[in-house]
């Protein structure tokens, strides 16, 4: 009787474990990596996205900013960490659609990542001198195939989002120009006001305040329809009759692969809820960003798209890092 009692009490543990492991998720920290600096744009997205989620999910989403390699060391992370749902990626257009299809990386996105959401987006901005004669985008194609190989335009570095923005645009528009990368829009936009370069494709960030002073005129965007962020200014779509020219530098969410669907839908519908709320928008528009809530399936057929336009384009011209 003694020994059968012993048994029994040796069991209990081993009964008690499947339960333990089936406590409903969340019910402890969940990090969320940023794979950039503070203050970069991902961070700021991204401490955002884990304050509203902390909210609506009743557990801490604590950002953790592991920068370095254009975003790789910290994306190749969150591939390799368990797929449990308490490991997250602010993720971004960068070390997501452009880094691969530029170098070999220790992930790959389709295979080690999988998509929950995009939360934001930002559009990049045609932008010239306010001297410039091109009064709109289809006045600056003009003027540059009047006078074939003697134009250029600035980028913040070979194969970053700027520069490919820009290459898919001069090569379906059938332009001669040269390309003058820089280290970050910093100095590409220094470059453009000094005369340096005619024309860049460059975020509301970097551009916006000039914009603002009148230093430099915004002829197209590149989100394939009027943004909130500056309604005046036309898409390239539009304005220089490029069908399906609609990209926006997006950030949002992704895990590891294997992470239960259950799981990224609910991530997915929280943050969808987040970005409709007026004090998130307005959040965002303070950092020239916009809500553009797109769930795990719509983001799987966005980065689908990515791939094939910029790989298409960087094979064209050549493209290869520096």
């Amino acid at each position: 009787m003694i020994a059968r009692r012993h048994l029994a009490l040796a069991a209990l543990p081993l009964l008690a474990r499947p339960a333990l492991a089936q406590a409903p998720w969340p019910n402890r920290t969940i990090r969320l990596i940023v794979p950039w600096p503070p203050g970069q744009a991902t961070d700021l997205v991204g401490r955002i996205m884990a304050q509203r989620l902390s909210e609506k999910l009743g557990q801490q989403v604590v950002p953790e900013n592991k920068a370095g390699a254009g975003g790789s060391i910290g994306t190749d992370f969150v591939a390799k960490a368990a797929p449990d749902g308490y490991t997250l990626l602010a993720a971004s257009i960068g070390p997501i659609s452009f880094g691969p299809l530029l170098h070999r990386l220790p992930y790959d996105v389709e295979r080690d990542l999988a998509p929950i959401a995009t939360f934001s987006g930002s559009p990049y901005f045609l932008v010239v001198r306010a001297d410039s004669p091109a009064r709109d985008a289809r006045g600056l194609i003009e003027m540059l195939k009047r006078d074939p190989g003697k134009h250029s335009y600035a980028s913040s570095g070979v194969g970053g989002a700027q520069h490919l923005l820009t290459a898919l645009m001069v090569a379906r528009t059938e332009v001669d120009v040269l390309h003058v990368p820089f280290q970050g829009s910093g100095p590409a936009m220094a470059a453009l006001l000094g005369g340096q370069v005619d024309f860049a494709i460059e975020t509301l960030a970097a551009s916006g305040g000039l914009i603002r002073e009148g230093k430099l005129r915004a002829l197209g965007s590149t989100v394939g329809r009027r943004t909130d962020l500056m309604p005046e200014v036309p898409p390239l779509q539009e304005a220089l009759n490029l069908p399906g020219y609609d990209y926006i530098g997006w950030i949002g969410l992704m895990a590891p692969a294997a992470t239960p669907r259950p799981i990224l839908d609910r991530l997915s519908a929280e943050l969808a809820e987040a970005s409709r709320l007026p004090e998130t928008r307005q959040r965002l528009a303070s950092i020239g960003t916009e809500a553009i809530p797109r769930g795990p399936d719509e983001f799987r057929t966005l980065l689908a798209e990515q791939r094939e336009a910029f790989g298409a384009v960087i094979r064209q011209l050549g493209i290869r890092p520096e």
